[in-house]
Order: structure tokens, then sequence, then C-alpha cells
């Protein structure tokens, strides 16, 4: 008697647990749908934006893998403050490393640094409006956006010179990209 006992709650065990992966499968495939059909839609509103950065950039996101679309909006919100974030601290670390910099080359790391300041305040603004009502928060994106447009376009100033943050300004603008498709009315 006491094995047959056993026995039954292994096979309900069993089954509890293959029914949990079937659903956790099922969510993981949903999401990753969600990723794909948002990144779809966002590419064709903005052609700029690389189909594949913006599924990459998605999936790597801390939780995508079982957001809905506001949680993956603020997942992107996210992703573009911390990017953000490192590229003022880069910034940062060139101007502390620059003692013999030409002075055009330091004025427009200066020119970033005050763009990145005031972008990711702006930013932080927006993504509080975002958790707040699961929407909004544009202006912060833009704001963002702009600070590495600008940051670009100074920094083609420095003719002959390798624009240390070319990779990185694009980064913003691509996942700025994405944020307005989050955070813009549709």
């Amino acid at each position: 008697m006491r094995v047959s006992i056993i026995f039954f709650l292994l096979i309900i065990q069993s089954f509890l647990f293959l029914s949990f992966n079937a659903e956790s499968n099922s969510n993981n495939c949903c999401s990753r749908n969600l990723i794909e059909d948002v990144c779809k839609n966002f590419t064709q509103v903005d052609p700029t934006l690389r189909y594949k950065f913006c599924i990459d950039s998605l999936e790597a996101g801390p939780g995508s893998q079982c957001a809905n679309r506001t949680e993956l909006g603020l997942i992107a919100l996210n992703l573009l403050l911390n990017n953000a974030t490192d590229t003022q601290c880069y910034i940062k670390q060139l101007l502390g490393k620059s003692k013999g910099l030409n002075p055009i080359f330091r004025s427009n790391l200066e020119t970033c640094l005050e763009l990145y300041l005031s972008g990711i305040f702006q930013l932080k603004e927006g993504i509080r409006a975002y958790e707040s009502s699961g929407y909004g928060g544009v202006f912060g994106v833009s704001a963002i956006s702009w600070s590495g447009t600008r940051c670009k376009d100074s920094m083609k100033e420095n003719k002959g010179a390798v624009p240390p943050l070319k990779k990185r300004n694009n980064d913003v603008m691509h996942l700025s990209s994405i944020g307005f498709g989050f955070t813009s009315d549709e």
C-alpha cells in the first residue's frame, strides 16, 4: 500500500513538473514572439534600426523572456539608460586621461559629457512617467537620442581623428529608437 502511494505521488510530481516546464517554455516562446513582433514593427517605422540589434538588445534585457509589452518597454528604457550612463562614464575617463589632448577634441568631449548628463536626467524622468502609467516617457527618450546625435555631430569636427564614441553614440540612437517604439502613441 505504501509503495503505491509513493508511486502515485511520483506520478503527480512528474506531471506537475512537466506541466510547469511546458508553461515556462510557452511563456518564453510568447515573449520571443512579442520581441520579434515589436522589433519588426519598430524597424518598419525606423529603417535605421537594425532588426538583429533590436532582437539582441531586448533578449539581453533581464526579465525579457517573461515580459509583457509594458514590461518589455521598461526593460528597453533601462537598457537605454544603462548604455547612456556607461557612455557618460567613458567620456569622463577619456577626459581624465587627456593631458595633451587637442583643444578642439577636448571641447567636443566636454560638450558630449554635458549633453549626456542632461539627456540622462531627462531619460530618468521619462522612465518614471512610463513606470507610473505604462506609457509616456517619449520626451526623455527624445532627449537622450538628441544627446547621442549631437555628440556624434560634434565629434565629426575632429578631422582625421578616430571617433572614440561612434559606436556608443550609434548604440544610444538605436536603443532610443526602440524606446520610442514603446513610449510613443501607436
